[in-house]
């Protein structure tokens, strides 16, 4: 199998999922979706088909049983293995362990921000703020719900920490919107933009 099936970060996740109870890829998929936005956005149904094989070669995941339900196709229902148990408590430990430079499209962003000039700039982070402080909020009842339902806060600690960014974030936004618009944070001029290219 590629090595780098194992290495997609989804590996994670599944293992994960399965630490809590036994099940099939197609509720795997809907359920991974389902606690994350991020996970809706990159993983399709052949990555996670693709992940759940390559785990099974490597002997983290065993077949359990094969379910079915009214017409629908057998689905086979996958649980962990000691081997898979040890593989997630060692990822775990090492992704906890050493902080790594994540790479996100709005870092990529930010370093071009001058191209939108500074009205554009101040535009588009005024935006970006408003938009971030629907979703935390909107993020915060899901939290509160969570909670206020009996959920075990180490259940959802991840949304605590997530909160926390999505907050940060939102500070800095802020701060930089309220430089470009007092001038503390100054923008450079043509001449300066060149000197700077040449340099």
């Amino acid at each position: 199998m590629p090595r780098r099936t194992l290495d997609n970060p989804v590996v994670l996740s599944v293992l994960g999922l399965l630490l809590e109870q036994p099940t099939h890829p197609h509720q795997m998929l809907a359920e991974l979706r389902r606690r994350s936005d991020a996970h809706a956005a990159v993983i399709t149904r052949g990555t996670l088909y693709n992940t759940v094989a390559a785990l099974t070669g490597a002997g983290w995941l065993a077949p359990l049983e094969r379910q079915r339900s009214g017409n629908r196709p057998e689905r086979t229902v996958y649980a962990l293995t000691d081997a898979g148990r040890e593989e997630l408590v060692r990822r775990l430990d090492s992704q906890i362990r050493t902080p790594r430079r994540e790479f996100s499209q709005f870092l990529g962003a930010v370093a071009y921000l001058g191209a939108l000039g500074r009205d554009g700039a101040v535009e588009a982070l005024s935006e970006r703020a408003r938009r971030l402080r629907q979703r935390t909020a909107e993020d915060e009842q899901r939290l509160e719900d969570a909670l206020a339902a009996g959920v075990p806060r180490m259940h959802v600690i991840e949304a605590e920490y997530a909160l926390s960014l999505a907050r940060a974030e939102i500070a800095w936004v802020d701060s930089v919107v309220e430089e470009l618009r007092s001038g503390a944070l100054t923008w450079p001029t043509g001449a300066a933009r060149e000197g700077k290219e040449d340099a």
